[in-house]
């Protein structure tokens, strides 16, 4: 392989990368600023890597509705940036998107042909910035995925961990539907898929991709599930807190999200042959010692 560049190193997909490719360049937000496109510009004409690898992303759901300039300019505008710079410099393009840029309307799993349709501030960001590296003209792989977790940082799973040794019940939405997706899953696909690239050529594989864990749940059922791992695997310190199935509308949160977006894969299995397992074998996965930090997870809040 190519030297690999890493964007967004500081995040939980890029840790996961990082653990793929311990010899890749990786680069945080001190490192590589994606909100300054000349700088970002002159880090790719001065690096000349053999891949670039953006995984770094502005995912604030709720604060994007607050500050969509700097969602567009981190979602949108940087990788409109990075994909110019691949193009001009002839450099393979790893991006990836997410559910969000669906309407969640749909019936069934959505596939690489159904047609985006926003309803919050960062799916809107994420769709420009699919857009912008589509009209481009680089070689690239665009990974739509969903739910995304690991062991570092803030997800549903840290979250869920830390409010369970300070709450006696917890309040999650189950009117919303997708596929609860380990960071290390999509890490470990993203490499397979490149070397697949490498040998048969970017130029016959570049396009949209779909890729999550396989299967699907509401977020109170995903609850349900690292609830009762957790349990199993003694993360929790007392009692187990009731977790208590709410309405989005209840809920209150200002980003409306889709209320179903569940992607299919086939595309991506059928090109690279590669098949991501089922979202609660990941998670037993996770929890069995494969992927959890004690701290970040909020073992001892």
């Amino acid at each position: 392989m190519p030297q690999v560049l890493i964007l967004g190193a500081d995040g939980q997909l890029g840790a996961e990368l990082q653990r793929c490719w311990p010899e890749a360049l990786a680069f945080g937000r001190l490192q590589c600023d994606l909100t300054d496109p000349m700088a970002l510009r002159r880090c790719l004409r001065d690096l000349r890597p053999g891949l670039i690898l953006n995984a770094a992303a502005f995912t604030a759901v709720e604060q994007a509705e607050h500050d969509e300039d700097l969602a567009m300019r981190v979602n949108a505008r940087a990788p409109g940036v990075l994909a110019e710079e691949a193009a001009r410099l002839e450099i393979p393009l790893v991006h990836y998107s997410t559910d969000y840029v669906f309407s969640g309307r749909e019936r069934g799993a959505l596939t690489e042909e159904t047609s985006p349709a926003p309803l919050n501030a960062y799916g809107c960001s994420k769709l420009a910035g699919e857009q912008a590296i589509q009209r481009s003209g680089a070689h690239h792989l665009i990974l739509r995925t969903s739910w995304v977790y690991s062991g570092r940082g803030d997800n549903f799973v840290s979250t869920i961990l830390r409010l369970a040794n300070t709450r006696e019940a917890l309040r999650i939405v189950n009117d919303q539907v997708g596929s609860p997706t380990w960071a290390r899953d999509l890490a470990e696909a993203t490499v397979s898929a490149c070397a697949r690239a490498q040998t048969i050529g970017w130029e016959e594989v570049s396009g949209l991709y779909h890729l999550s864990a396989d299967g699907e749940t509401t977020w109170y059922g995903f609850a349900c599930e690292i609830l009762s791992l957790a349990t199993r695997h003694g993360r929790i310190q007392g009692e187990t807190p009731e977790v208590v199935p709410v309405s989005s509308t209840n809920y209150g949160a200002k980003a409306v999200r889709p209320a179903r977006s569940v992607l299919c894969n086939r595309k991506f299995n059928a090109r690279f042959g590669i098949h991501m397992p089922h979202w609660r074998t990941a998670l037993e996965r996770f929890f069995a010692g494969h992927g959890i930090d004690a701290k970040s997870a909020g073992q001892a809040p």
